[in-house]
């Protein structure tokens, strides 16, 4: 990653404070689970960078072919399927193309947005490790 992030809360509820160099966002929770709602939760949060970084991956890709590629809009959601043994988490990307592309442009973008590197690290093993410091 190329420059650190830094989340703060203090005491309002859950207002939390992100930084990434010289850019500051906000994320919160819903007020009926006692936020303020100032900002997105964190679960929309990694959606929106999982959207963000097909949409960016989409738009290179298509400008690199010179492909008629005028805009892209990805609404993103989540469930769950819960069973004894598990949860599983489903996200779901559900990706609009605009612009004058043929279904063979089409299908090779759909299969280009599966390759944004946000996807590949959601997609593979992660390891999380956190310390006191």
């Amino acid at each position: 990653m190329e420059r650190d992030i830094i989340v703060k809360i203090g005491r309002e509820r859950y207002k939390t404070e992100i930084e990434v160099a010289q850019h500051k966002v906000y994320a919160d929770e819903p007020k009926n689970l006692g936020g303020t709602d100032l900002g997105p939760s964190p679960a929309e949060l990694l959606l929106s960078s999982l959207g963000t970084c097909k949409a960016m991956t989409l738009r290179m890709y298509a400008d690199r072919k010179e492909w008629d590629l005028a805009s892209v809009e990805i609404k993103m959601s989540m469930s769950e399927q819960r069973t004894e043994l598990q949860k599983t988490t489903f996200i779901h990307c559900h990706i609009r193309l605009h612009g004058d592309l043929d279904e063979t442009q089409k299908g090779r973008l759909l299969l280009i947005a599966d390759r944004c590197p946000v996807h590949k690290i959601l997609t593979s093993p992660i390891i999380i490790e956190s310390n006191l410091v």
